[in-house]
């Protein structure tokens, strides 16, 4: 039985030609699998009949939308995740549910391997390939770009001269990812990390320099899941592609990032989220009014650690599975609603209302009413600044007292 590969399959240029370049080099068949998650363009018909025209022996696409924003993009806003404080992980949330349909499929079709069309220098090639193993240890990957040589010169050639039924001499001078949590732009002038984005960098937001009339939104959280807007219940996908529509229109979600990929190369990153930046930006305001301090405090530091696993394609790791339990229960009692005020580029919290809220109003007020016994705050602050008057007092002791500068008598 001769050989198969499941391949990636996007419907451009790269992967098309990867069908007939892997079928060369290896002499394997290629199965192609192209998973939605979101990302617009070509009718998925149409990406799956061009695979057939390329040269694949099967050709199967997956409607991953609802999959992706429930099980990937939902853990992803509960856990805040924002890689360096401020990506929200676009393009490392999709590989691992492409990953788990390519894997699927490879068992579907009897693949032995899993084709990805990375190149040797970004994240996603470890993304893909460690989540395959993970999920599928016996499976070999390899990676035509970065394994067989296939250029981008190369895949114009191939292309042309086997009469493939793709646009072959269109240059878009950016390389462009996204998804229905946002999209990522790189490459190109952009390189320069002083040159500023130019506006046909951006599709999914629009100028927030001449924004609209501000758009009020009140989004409601079941423990930690948007359920409605404004009183209209939502999937997870509806709640992200609305926030995207009303976001974007004013503007919000842009990141522009030099950041550090896991290769070891710093990299110039444009992002648009505006859907994902709008939620977490209420889920985190909804979070501080209902999780307790200490909790509170311990989860920043889970936050950050889960971006930087998932960002590193960890997703099937056991710390971050470990980590998942850990936001899953602080997740308990982030329920409410959350008013944002969108306009000019920001997402501004205005308002906040839970059952589960811990801020006590007759706690907090300074008027009347106050219920707070402010007598017990003497003693309070003598226990706790004991330890630290007790270190002072031996760095006395031995000349080691604080120095308070030239003007101190």
């Amino acid at each position: 039985m001769t050989e198969r590969v499941v391949l990636a399959y996007s419907g451009g240029l790269d992967t098309s030609v990867a069908i007939g370049w892997i079928a060369e080099a290896t002499g394997a068949e290629v199965v192609a699998v192209a998973v939605d998650v979101g990302q617009g363009g070509e009718d998925l018909e149409v990406i799956r009949q061009r695979a057939l025209d390329c040269g694949a022996v099967e050709a199967h696409v997956a409607d991953a939308r609802d999959e992706f924003a429930t099980e990937y993009c939902m853990p992803a806003l509960r856990a805040n995740g924002l890689y360096l404080d401020r990506y929200p992980l676009v393009s490392a949330l999709s590989r691992p549910v492409i990953v788990k349909h390519l894997v699927r499929a490879a068992r579907r079709f009897g693949a032995t391997t899993v084709a990805h069309g990375c190149t040797g220098k970004g994240n996603d090639q470890v993304r893909f390939e460690v989540a395959t193993t993970s999920l599928a240890p016996d499976l070999r990957t390899i990676a035509p770009v970065r394994d067989l040589a296939l250029t981008r010169e190369k895949a114009i050639e191939y292309a042309e001269r086997h009469a493939l039924p793709i646009a072959t001499t269109k240059h878009n001078p950016f390389s462009i990812d996204q998804n229905v949590w946002g999209r990522a732009v790189e490459t190109g002038f952009l390189e320069d990390i002083w040159n500023a984005p130019t506006k046909d960098v951006y599709h999914y937001t629009d100028d927030p320099t001449f924004p609209p009339v501000a758009d009020e939104v009140v989004v409601t959280f079941e423990q930690g899941v948007p359920v409605a807007l404004d009183g209209v219940a939502v999937t997870p996908l509806q709640a992200v592609q609305e926030m995207n529509r009303r976001a974007g229109a004013q503007g919000v979600g842009r990141i522009d990032i030099v950041e550090d990929r896991l290769v070891g190369i710093k990299s110039r990153e444009v992002y648009e989220a505006p859907g994902a930046i709008a939620l977490i930006t209420a889920h985190q305001e909804l979070e501080n009014v209902t999780l307790e301090r200490e909790q509170a405090r311990f989860k920043r530091g889970v936050e950050q650690r889960w971006s930087e696993l998932v960002y590193d394609g960890m997703w099937f790791s056991p710390l971050k599975r470990s980590l998942d339990v850990f936001v899953d229960d602080t997740q308990r009692y982030v329920s409410g609603d959350v008013r944002l005020v969108l306009h000019g580029g920001r997402a501004t919290v205005t308002g906040r209302r839970s059952e589960t809220s811990l801020y006590d109003f007759n706690l907090a007020t300074y008027d009347e009413g106050d219920s707070f016994d402010q007598s017990q705050a003497k003693g309070f602050i003598e226990i706790y600044g004991l330890t630290a008057k007790l270190a002072a007092a031996r760095d006395e002791k031995f000349g080691n007292g604080a120095d308070l500068g030239a003007g101190a008598q």
